[in-house]
């Protein structure tokens, strides 16, 4: 992962933590494993304990915000502990991937 990446990444985990609890923060894709272009978005995993409507949308605002910011585009992918502990969920291969090349900020 580039530095600068790594940057924004913390940026954004910090902001979220002023709004809510996360269990797990990752960055994935091709930003994770260093390879991305200038075009490349940044994926984020977010998982949290308990989501609803509101939570999602506050998310979803700093998520853009904090885009804006860098002019990159962040795509998060929120889930709850739930969803990933007790779900078919925790079988696909996009959990996978995450838990396999995932960078924990």
């Amino acid at each position: 992962m580039k530095p600068e990446d790594y940057d924004i990444a913390r940026q954004l985990k910090a902001r979220l933590l002023e709004a809510v609890h996360l269990i797990d923060f990752r960055v994935f894709g091709s930003r994770a494993r260093g390879d991305a272009d200038e075009y490349s978005d940044m994926d984020v995993f977010i998982e949290v304990e308990a989501l609803d409507s509101e939570l999602k949308r506050k998310i979803r605002h700093i998520v853009w915000e904090t885009g804006f910011e860098h002019s990159i585009y962040i795509s998060p992918l929120i889930f709850t502990r739930c969803e990933i502990e007790d779900s078919p969920l925790r079988a696909s291969p996009i959990v996978k991937n995450i838990n396999e090349e995932g960078v924990r900020i």
